[in-house]
């Protein structure tokens, strides 16, 4: 039980940081087709967010916040980027190495997480087809 509320809690920072990565760069995003998907990503991460949530409430635990120097990291290397290049290439790239990034840790706690019951893998699995979903939808503007 215990590497199934591990996998479900950093499925559960996983998804924090994805929406929270669309949210800082939402408002300077210009096309609005990226803009538009960027908000059905996000709709995407809410809902998994909303199953995890489910999951982790019969368990009687608590989600996971990512990591503050991950979030801090991230919100400052998107803030530089943006301010020297305010353009959707640069928000595409950022996109585009978050969900790389998301997917490569995603990955690494499956396999950290062995005996994580059926439910959770398949949440983990769902969570990386959407970051690889997303990262491929993103490409078309780098």
């Amino acid at each position: 039980m215990s590497d199934t509320i591990s996998l479900l809690k950093e499925c559960d920072a996983g998804i924090k940081m994805g929406i929270e990565a669309i949210d800082e760069v939402l408002e300077h995003v210009q096309n609005e087709e990226f803009k538009s998907k960027l908000i059905n990503y996000k709709d995407d991460y809410n809902f998994l967010q909303d199953e995890l949530q489910e999951m982790l409430n019969r368990f009687g635990k608590e989600g996971k916040d990512p990591s503050p120097i991950a979030k801090g990291m991230s919100k400052m290397k998107t803030s530089i980027k943006i301010a020297f290049n305010d353009t959707d290439e640069t928000i595409a790239d950022l996109m585009t190495e978050g969900c790389n990034m998301g997917v490569k840790s995603l990955n690494k706690y499956l396999n950290d997480y062995k005996a994580a019951d059926d439910e959770a893998k398949t949440l983990a699995k769902k969570l990386i087809r959407l970051m690889d979903r997303q990262e491929f939808d993103v490409r078309k503007y780098l």
